[in-house]
């Protein structure tokens, strides 16, 4: 067996049958498996994926994607390991794509993509979250400093060396794919972002949900994984402009309610904000290209939002971090003058 491809699953009776048809489209002529790891659904998902003629796996409890994709990779028989979200849709010919750059160029243990442009939620919140991901992948590095498990392939000798997703540092949706990525470039291994590999969304979004994932599930634990392996690769969402915009974004926040006692000191923070739509004017062409000005006007107080909660939760995580340096320091230094 070629290639397996490894589709992690839970309570998604309505887009699992859309990504597995693309799935086997794409897989048709390719020496293939398709595996689907259910983890622990409470409704009809593993029927479903049963249906369509596909091999289920069943996780006893939910354990998150990590777990369930490291359940599939043990059991595959795929030299290469292509993993698929269950809401990504992929594109005609993204599955070759993936595997013929493995076999061509084999300095690299992994290679991934980006959704596409054309995002199927509608709203304003869905349309600006998908396309963000797609602009962010599109311009990054294409010698990569992480992974991403949406839509991505690696080779299995080497994603179970590494000892594959955390499971049980990530127990449900997360960083693990980028924490994996940390790891393979620590073992000395490369990892190509091809911008042709791409795959649609289906994810619907609501704004609370992008907040509360984004400060939980990315934010906190990616800047507690920044601190603890000690670089922030400028690259992706970690790009020195963005850094810089999140520093202006929390300055203008910081410094606006001053403004009630001097009204002079508004200057401040609009001129810091100014800076920031400057920096990511890039991003705020392309979605006037994709969608027109009034969408791109709109998402500028969303794109701001998305910088103040990145800020913040980076700015806690190092306070965390140091206040827990200071609270063990005085334990270790009693502890030798006894």
């Amino acid at each position: 067996m070629r290639i397996s491809i490894i589709i992690p699953v839970y309570n998604n009776t309505t887009g699992l049958p859309e990504c597995l048809s693309a799935v086997k489209a794409s897989a048709k002529n390719s020496d293939a498996e398709i595996i689907v790891v259910d983890d622990a659904s409470t409704d009809e998902t593993p029927a479903v994926a049963a249906s369509m003629g596909v091999r289920v796996l069943n996780l006893e409890k939910n354990s998150g994607p990590a777990a369930a994709r490291n359940f599939g990779a043990h059991h595959a028989g795929g030299e290469i390991l292509f993993f698929v979200d269950a809401d990504v849709v992929l594109a005609p010919g993204a599955l070759a794509r993936a595997v013929r750059i493995l076999d061509t160029r084999p300095e690299f243990a992994a290679v991934f993509g980006s959704y596409d442009a054309w995002p199927r939620a509608h709203g304003l919140v869905s349309q600006y979250r998908n396309l963000l991901h797609h602009f962010v992948h599109q311009e990054g590095n294409p010698e990569a400093s992480t992974f991403w498990a949406g839509c991505g392939a690696i080779r299995r000798e080497i994603f179970l060396a590494v000892g594959g997703f955390d499971a049980e540092r990530f127990p449900r949706p997360s960083i693990e794919d980028i924490e994996l990525g940390v790891r393979l470039r620590h073992a000395g291994q490369r990892i190509l972002l091809d911008r042709d590999i791409q795959g649609t969304h289906l994810k619907r979004w609501k704004l609370g949900t992008v907040v509360r994932t984004d400060i939980t599930c990315r934010a906190i634990p990616w800047s507690r994984l920044i601190l603890n392996s000690r670089e922030a690769p400028n690259d992706l969402n970690l790009k020195r402009s963005q850094r810089v915009s999140a520093a202006l974004v929390m300055l203008a926040a910081g410094v606006l309610p001053l403004a009630l006692w001097r009204v002079g000191l508004l200057v401040l923070p609009f001129t810091a904000l100014l800076a920031v739509v400057f920096l990511n004017r890039d991003l705020f062409r392309f979605f006037r290209r994709q969608r027109g000005l009034g969408f791109a006007i709109a998402c500028v107080p969303l794109h701001l939002l998305y910088f103040l909660y990145s800020g913040l939760s980076y700015l806690f995580v190092r306070v965390e971090v140091q206040l827990r340096s200071m609270m063990a320091s005085p334990r270790g230094e009693s502890g030798e003058a006894r």
